[in-house]
């Protein structure tokens, strides 16, 4: 299968290896104009594997089979639009980031596009992309076209299992953004590894009674302490990760929360709740994305590629 993957990140990185390693002809599409990619990938089991991949290459897009996007949320929009224009008609494409709001961003999507929910999880140093441990990753149409493509979810698996098809993406993906609106800024605000989480139970709880509020009207059945035994959970499982938020602020770079706790407090207004848990949270990531990035950049959505 012919296969563009759109944000070579850790992520993008450890599908590119995968894929490829499957037997499939992938390609990177970067924003900086270069015509190859070398990345070194390490499994969770330590495995090493160096890769030289063809990169922005037009005539390959033209005949994709499949884009892959891993971009974040926040650059979504910009690095989506400008290839939308070269991709066949018939191509589907799967969007893989975190939090909810992205297609509302969008401009009209014709091809089939899918929404992937995943805890695959992967960081890059100055060296290679460490594949840190395995996860789940649920596929699911966002619109009509999408119905037809089930068997996308079938190939994926054979590349990085495990993969299913949900047709309800929109349940795994509201239950994702539950638990990253609460992990991720409070790493940030504590500026600590997510087992450190463990200190601040009550805060958890209080923040995961709101999300239920929420969700229950969004037409998504929750139970708020059953939520909170979810996010404590995961708080368990992935005691020493640094979450995404949490090294986005280390590196200074734009961080998800519009798409996470921002999306929440959009729909909360919707319904006339307020939230002010959530809202804390919200203002104290964007405080610490505006002192490395102005206040100018920091509130205007959707942000430049």
């Amino acid at each position: 299968m012919r296969i563009t993957v759109l944000g070579c990140g850790a992520l993008g990185q450890i599908w590119l290896s995968a894929l490829s390693r499957a037997g499939h002809t992938v390609q990177g599409w970067l924003r900086v104009p270069q015509s190859q990619l070398h990345i070194q990938v390490f499994t969770p089991e330590q495995e090493s594997y160096h890769h030289r991949f063809t990169a922005n290459d037009g005539r390959l897009l033209q005949q994709c089979e499949l884009l892959l996007v891993t971009l974040k949320a926040q650059q979504l929009q910009s690095g989506l639009t400008l290839i939308l224009p070269l991709l066949p008609a018939d191509c589907p494409i799967v969007l893989m980031h975190n939090g909810l709001g992205v297609i509302d961003d969008l401009p009209t999507v014709t091809q089939p596009l899918c929404h992937a929910v995943t805890t695959q999880a992967a960081y890059r140093t100055s060296a290679a992309t460490l594949h840190k441990a395995w996860g789940f990753t649920q596929l699911g149409p966002l619109n009509a076209a999408a119905q037809s493509v089930s068997h996308i979810a079938d190939m994926l698996h054979q590349a990085l299992p495990d993969v299913a098809w949900y047709d309800q993406i929109k349940i795994s993906g509201w239950k994702k953004l539950a638990v990253n609106a609460v992990i991720n800024p409070l790493t940030v605000k504590y500026d600590c590894h997510n087992g450190e989480l463990k200190e601040v139970l009550d805060e958890v709880r209080a923040l995961c009674d709101e999300l239920a509020t929420v969700m229950n009207r969004e037409g998504i059945p929750t139970d708020a302490h059953q939520l909170y035994e979810l996010v404590v959970n995961v708080i368990g499982l992935t005691a020493e990760n640094s979450s995404s938020m949490r090294q986005d602020i280390h590196a200074k770079r734009l961080t998800e929360i519009d798409y996470i706790n921002g999306y929440l407090l959009k729909r909360a207004r919707c319904y006339g709740l307020t939230l002010p848990q959530h809202s804390a949270l919200y203002q104290w990531i964007k405080q610490k994305e505006s002192e490395y990035v102005g206040d100018a950049l920091s509130t205007t959505l959707p942000r430049s590629w």
